[in-house]
């Protein structure tokens, strides 16, 4: 069972949270908090692995309440799962590793969705710090999704979707198989974000999914040129050339 608490001012709004949470098996729900101190008591005293977290609430918003719970040495933050009516804020919970950001009101399976990953997340934390001797494990530190806003929307990709980067001034451009998107982003804090065993940097503008590389071209004049599965071709400059020989002699 993983252990949960539930943090919202509005007793509606919790009731509903936990009838829908009853489909969900895995879940136990061990408080209620209906304000910030209530919450982060809580959480101090239960140590629950999860947090259904309300962005705004009496006293504090849900980001300080996960900076309380930072501060110590001992200090407890479970996987969070944020519950808003609230758009403005997903940017931000994902630039802090929340697992999903549940916008008011979410359906069951949407929410199913959001259960399953953290507890995806949870066991595989579990798994990992039963081989480490039980020290505790940090968060992932590659993004899985990159989120943000497009045409009123807020869009949740999954990296491995991204077949390519590219940079134009201050933004950059991220190429799926079918759509693209313009994201006021610098290469050098995606390159930070990427897994580098899935994403490699092959010139200054330019970053790719290893998933869909399907040549490396010595072009007659000695430049090369990444080939994309699809086709697309991709300039690489010298001096990101050594990495993708690397990365191909380590594999």
């Amino acid at each position: 069972m993983i252990h949960a608490i539930l943090a919202d001012d509005e007793v509606l709004a919790r009731q509903k949270l936990r009838q829908l949470l009853r489909d969900e098996p895995e879940i136990e729900i061990v408080g209620e908090g209906a304000t910030a101190s209530e919450t982060i008591d809580l959480v101090r005293a239960t140590g629950p692995e999860l947090l259904f977290l309300d962005i705004r609430m009496p006293g504090m918003d849900g980001f300080d309440i996960i900076g309380k719970l930072s501060v110590g040495s001992d200090s407890v933050v479970p996987r969070i799962i944020f519950t808003t009516a609230y758009d403005g804020y997903a940017l931000r919970a994902f630039e802090i590793h929340a697992v999903d950001y549940l916008l008011k009101p979410f359906t069951s399976e949407r929410l199913h969705s959001a259960v399953q990953r953290a507890c995806d997340e949870i066991n595989l934390s579990k798994q990992n710090a039963g081989r480490s001797n039980g020290r505790t494990q940090s968060p992932p530190a590659y993004t899985t999704r990159i989120v943000f806003k497009s045409r009123g929307r807020i869009l949740f990709l999954p990296v491995s979707d991204i077949r390519w980067i590219a940079a134009e001034e201050n933004y950059a451009r991220i190429c799926t198989g079918a759509e693209k998107h313009l994201l006021r982003e610098t290469m050098s804090h995606l390159e930070e974000k990427l897994d580098p065993q899935m994403f490699l940097r092959v010139h200054r503008s330019a970053i790719v999914n290893l998933q869909y590389l399907k040549e490396v071209r010595t072009e007659p004049g000695g430049e090369f040129t990444v080939v994309l599965v699809d086709g697309q071709k991709i300039a690489m400059s010298r001096s990101f050339h050594a990495r993708i020989s690397e990365w191909m002699a380590g594999s």
